[in-house]
């Protein structure tokens, strides 16, 4: 069980990750779109073929658009759009969208803990689905923070505070009782699909691009192997 309470970490990792690549001299070379998009399809595989097949849907359908709607209400009041086009209008970092960092945090956070609960492997799925969607949002937090004249000490503490959140959200979620963790994993897919499709998705396709079809699907494509394949390894 110590195993589902690390995996958080995981997402604390990558966040400070994306912004040590944003910040460096390469991060102009990316086409951020791709990312926001893989990002998206790998989103949209663990959340149909394994987080809502756990999540008893049945009996837990008002938690589900419980969890769609909430996340459209945080995205669209608090939280930061992890973009890919130069379109992209200007967010600004401040109390209120640090604040949604954070809740989108112990959420994902929850997210992964209840997932290890249930299934050790459906953990790890939703690890590897928070820890891809994170970096493209927290690449663009980082960029954000930095054309707002953020020294770069401030950018790390405010990504490193906002990303030890998780663990908070794990912990908590461990103190739920069993019976109720399917519950906490219908929020989580409602929330996940609000981000994919909601969020990742309209800001990957500003523009039409082909391309962005394909790294969507490429992005599916990838967690559903990985999903199917490693287990029978």
């Amino acid at each position: 069980m110590g195993v589902a309470y690390l995996l958080p970490f995981l997402a604390v990792a990558s966040d400070l990750l994306a912004g040590w690549f944003a910040l460096g001299q390469r991060a102009e070379r990316i086409e951020r779109r791709y990312v926001v998009a893989f990002a998206a399809g790998v989103l949209l595989s663990v959340t149909f073929f394994d987080v809502l097949p756990e999540a008893e849907v049945a009996a837990n359908a008002s938690f589900l658009a419980l969890g769609f709607v909430t996340f459209y209400v945080l995205e669209k009041t608090m939280m930061i759009h992890a973009c890919g086009e130069s379109e992209c209008e200007t967010h600004e970092i401040g109390p209120v969208a640090v604040l949604g960092m954070a809740l989108d945090n112990v959420l994902d956070g929850a997210g992964i803990v209840s997932g290890y609960l249930i299934d050790p492997f459906l953990g790890l799925a939703i690890t590897v689905a928070v820890v891809l969607h994170e970096i493209p949002q927290r690449m663009t937090a980082a960029l954000i923070m930095r054309e707002a004249k953020w020294s770069r000490a401030g950018i790390w503490v405010g990504l490193g505070l906002t990303g030890l959140i998780y663990p908070v959200g794990g912990f908590l979620a461990g103190l739920i009782a069993p019976e109720f963790r399917h519950t906490v994993l219908a929020f989580i897919a409602g929330d996940f699909l609000y981000l994919a499709a909601g969020d990742l998705l309209p800001d990957a396709h500003r523009r039409f691009n082909w391309k962005v079809i394909l790294s969507v699907l490429l992005g599916m494509a990838f967690m559903l192997a990985l999903t199917r394949l490693v287990p029978a390894v």
